[in-house]
């Protein structure tokens, strides 16, 4: 079976106690260069309790993404609540743990998330800020026909600039 055909067997599922080690292989250097280095334990196990309270408050979803038929986790993607430029959008987010990339298995899992997102019809639209330095992830907008808007200065982690695209998606016209 090619590479790409192990791709189209993927799905996400809610994020659950049981991503915790994922958390921790995707604070990997090599998973957060361009997201300003890796997470203390401290942050890590706040933000698994973010990521596990989110969709409770409504405020988005976050998922692991599990290769089939084996169900091994190799990433997250998710999708929370932004305001943005005068307007409440999604911010959307993701990684693959470095051994799965190049599959094709974030443009899927993004995918997937985009329709979540769009099912719940509560904002227009939905945003994607990687550097300007992460072409896998830039090239991610481009084939899920996200909008480049800009260049910008974006805050992340907090307390520290960087330099990133903002990709922008119509998600209320997508059916």
């Amino acid at each position: 079976m090619s590479e790409h055909m192990k791709a189209q067997h993927v799905r996400i599922e809610p994020w659950a106690d049981k991503d915790l080690t994922l958390l921790r292989s995707i604070n990997a250097p090599e998973m957060t260069e361009y997201l300003g280095g890796s997470e203390t334990e401290e942050k890590i196990l706040a933000r698994h309790k973010r990521y596990l309270d989110i969709t409770g408050r409504g405020a988005g979803r976050i998922f692991s993404i599990v290769l089939l038929p084996s169900l091994e986790p190799v990433g997250s993607v998710g999708y929370w609540d932004k305001s943005w430029q005068e307007e409440t959008v999604y911010e959307i987010g993701w990684g693959v743990l470095p051994q799965f990339q190049g599959r094709g298995i974030a443009t899927l899992a993004v995918a997937e998330a985009i329709t979540s997102a769009r099912n719940e019809q509560k904002h227009k639209a939905i945003h994607a800020f990687p550097s300007i330095n992460n072409l896998a992830s830039n090239a991610i907008c481009r084939k899920l026909n996200f909008s480049h808007i800009r260049e910008c200065e974006f805050e992340y982690p907090p307390g520290s600039l960087m330099q990133c695209n903002d990709w922008r998606l119509d998600i209320s016209t997508i059916r």
